[in-house]
């Protein structure tokens, strides 16, 4: 009776974890927001402010409601002048995923060299008589926006593999449970890598007014500071919702393991 009651637990602590793996999909992982004198608070409340999801990232900024003059349903795209300061830096930009804009023949991240021959010359393309334009997208931005792209495939095989896990009775399948449980690790690690990229390939794309700026670690987490902005970097609900979900899964975990040895 007791090792009944055991199972059932974990397959509840379990179930309680699928939820909130799918709810984190659709929450706001990580913010980051810039600030700088130029950039008033009676306009940006927030600073620059962008939001990141599992499948994309997402403008951060509110409408603006600290004056009845100034008050408007929708706030400035934070995204667009976050994406405006970096190239201005030297950075690429944000890689979008499934928030891309659609009107756009092409990502707004990809970038574009003229084609020269072997004298260095550019080549010219005889029907339009403009310079041939090829694409130098570094690969990394298009792996990393192939994977927001697909991370609702991600996610599924993330239920799959904890919804496998509480319908098998198997102590080696204690795998199953783990894969799931690491969901805020994947973000982290991403997420770490990719700023780290992204702050050591400057001026790459004809950006860079400020060609002094060295290769930089951009804050992960807490407040830093990027010439004359102040940079912040912090975790949104959806990233606590993941926690819950390592929390339980380890649970789970440790709940069936200890049925199994008792049966």
């Amino acid at each position: 009776m007791g090792t009944n009651k055991k199972v059932k637990s974990y397959q509840i602590i379990g179930f309680l974890a699928i939820i909130l793996i799918a709810a984190s999909y659709f929450t706001p992982i990580w913010w980051v927001a810039l600030q700088s004198h130029q950039y008033p608070k009676a306009m940006y409340p927030k600073g620059i402010r962008i939001e990141f999801k599992y499948n994309g990232v997402y403008n951060g900024c509110e409408g603006v409601r600290e004056r009845e003059e100034l008050a408007v349903d929708e706030g400035a795209d934070c995204l667009m002048e976050m994406n405006a300061i970096n190239h201005f830096i030297g950075m690429y930009h944000i890689v979008q995923g499934v928030n891309r804009d659609k009107s756009r023949d092409y990502p707004i991240y990809y970038t574009f060299d003229t084609k020269k021959d072997a004298n260095g010359e550019e080549v010219i393309d005889p029907n339009t008589g403009k310079p041939v334009e090829i694409d130098v997208t570094p690969g990394f931005l298009k792996f990393l926006d192939g994977l927001m792209r697909t991370s609702w495939l991600i996610f599924a095989i993330f239920i799959i593999s904890a919804l496998a896990f509480i319908f098998t009775k198997k102590k080696a399948n204690t795998i199953l449970g783990i894969i799931p449980a690491l969901l805020p690790f994947y973000f982290l690690g991403f997420y770490i890598y990719g700023l780290y990229w992204y702050g050591h390939h400057l001026g790459l794309h004809g950006g860079g007014a400020f060609s002094g700026i060295k290769p930089f670690m951009p804050t992960v987490f807490g407040e830093g500071k990027v010439a004359q902005f102040t940079t912040m970097s912090y975790p949104y609900f959806g990233f606590f919702l993941t926690l819950v979900v390592f929390v339980l899964m380890i649970l789970a975990i440790l709940v069936k393991r200890k049925s199994l040895k008792e049966s």
